[in-house]
């Protein structure tokens, strides 16, 4: 992992004014809107038809990259499905600001996709290591070469060949489909990264329609449900290619023996979606839960471009609607008004409350838009959380709170994760069984409780 930011964590300062505070909830509460969303669209589909262009979605495959391996293995049957037509770049990984760990999600890339994939019935075996490059590069030669219809055929066979490590099965591709060398792989990844970028993103596995991104196998099912509207299914009615996987608690549970700890923030969006539901989550399955809150990502050194902002509300207000939960207008919370609410952590923890007051926080400032920069609004999360303001406001603001979180950051460090919320699985021996980053992962978690428990039984 990068030394720079395994060692950062400290209590950075991020404090906008009053007004810019004020600014920046209010295009946080617009850019994840479904009114913003549902114009877009409109917007998008009006100029399709003025210009008289078919639909078009366009896919970002990123060579070395597990969750780009996903998405390949179904672009076929996406492409015979859906009336579009599908037109397939080449990418490299995300770069600069936007991926300040970039080998750590390449290995959790890998790892993640081995936990999803049977899921969605599609493989991909766990890679400890780290791909050959030569393979990786002969691959990206093959299919710099495809047409869109070759590649949309041909780019899950040329990745698991590569996956696999079997090179003469690449070099059997390579005689029977073509390649390019490598200066002309260069330039159709250069190429691929320009058409990325001028529409705004940053990341591999990635698909484009009318001005909405959809992020691989996980955000699949987002464009086919809008393409069914646009009545751009040949099979309505039928199952979604990749549809999300329920939330199911399943038939057994647990008597606190495992334990699942949650690393959240509480200035996170997707920490707000998931909080709660996580929460009742472990109280059905019976597992013991655990809260290991960490400080918000850019306050402790790891920067983030406007483009990644942008895409990160916009997707957790999507992902918000689709899972029935509550998301905006939003108060941002950076800065003093979350230094403030993990002073009182330790507190609340004491008195049995620690996830009632992190709950209460996150509706405030994610969806009542209660502006927790003040001694008002701070009243009403202890307030809200069953907790007395008048002994809160004695403890409010004090320091010794940092280190407990900074110990937090190190152990997500440690598993791989450095995003929010992060998830980690532990057997009754306080072993980890699982380790995963994100909202969309509860789901994974659910199976995996599952599984320890019908061992064990």
């Amino acid at each position: 992992m990068s030394q720079q930011f395994k060692e950062q964590g400290g209590a950075a300062t991020m404090d906008p004014s009053p007004a810019r505070r004020w600014l920046t909830s209010k295009m946080m509460t617009s850019l994840s809107s479904k009114n913003r969303q549902l114009r877009k669209r409109k917007k998008a589909e009006s100029k399709r038809v003025k210009l008289g262009e078919p639909h078009t979605v366009e896919y970002f495959h990123q060579v070395d990259d597990g969750y780009s391996h996903l998405a390949a293995q179904v672009l076929q049957r996406f492409s015979d499905r859906y009336q579009v037509e599908l037109k397939c770049h080449i990418v490299g990984g995300p770069e600069g600001d936007n991926a300040p760990e970039n080998e750590l999600l390449l290995r959790l890339s890998r790892y993640d996709s081995s936990k999803v994939a049977p899921y969605y019935g599609l493989a991909f075996a766990e890679h400890d290591a780290s791909l050959d490059p030569a393979l990786s590069q002969q691959a990206a030669s093959i299919l710099a070469a495809l047409s869109d219809e070759q590649f949309t055929a041909k780019a899950a066979e040329i990745g698991e060949a590569m996956w696999a490590s079997q090179a003469t099965k690449l070099d059997e591709l390579a005689k029977s489909l073509g390649s390019i060398s490598a200066s002309d792989t260069a330039a159709a990844i250069a190429k691929g990264n320009a058409r990325r970028s001028e529409l705004q993103h940053y990341s591999g596995a990635m698909l484009y329609y009318g001005g909405e991104w959809y992020w691989g196998v996980d955000r699949l099912y987002h464009l086919e449900q809008r393409l069914a509207e646009l009545g751009l299914d040949s099979t309505p009615g039928e199952p979604l290619l990749v549809s999300r996987p329920l939330l199911d608690t399943g038939p057994l549970k647990d008597e606190g023996r495992l334990t699942l700890e949650i690393y959240p923030s509480l200035r996170s969006p997707y920490t707000a979606v998931a909080f709660d539901q996580t929460v009742a989550f472990a109280a059905a399955v019976g597992v013991n839960l655990k809260l290991r809150p960490v400080l918000p990502m850019v306050m402790r050194g790891v920067p983030a471009t406007r483009e990644k902002g942008a895409y990160i509300l916009f997707d957790a207000g999507r992902e918000a609607r689709a899972a029935g939960v509550q998301f905006g207008p939003c108060a941002d919370p950076i800065g003093e008004p979350a230094r403030r609410a993990y002073s009182l952590f330790s507190w609340a923890e004491r008195q049995g409350k620690s996830v009632e007051f992190f709950s209460s926080f996150l509706r405030c400032a994610w969806i009542d838009e209660v502006n927790t920069n003040n001694d008002r609004g701070m009243q009403q999360v202890v307030e809200n959380a069953g907790l007395d303001w008048s002994q809160a406001k004695k403890i409010i603001g004090q320091a010794g709170w940092e280190s407990a979180l900074e110990a937090n950051r190190l152990a997500m460090y440690e598993m791989g994760l450095w995003g929010v919320p992060s998830y980690r699985l532990l057997n009754e021996k306080g072993e980890s069984v699982l380790e995963l980053w994100g909202q969309d992962r509860l789901w994974v978690v659910a199976k995996e409780i599952q599984n320890q428990l019908r061992v064990r039984a």
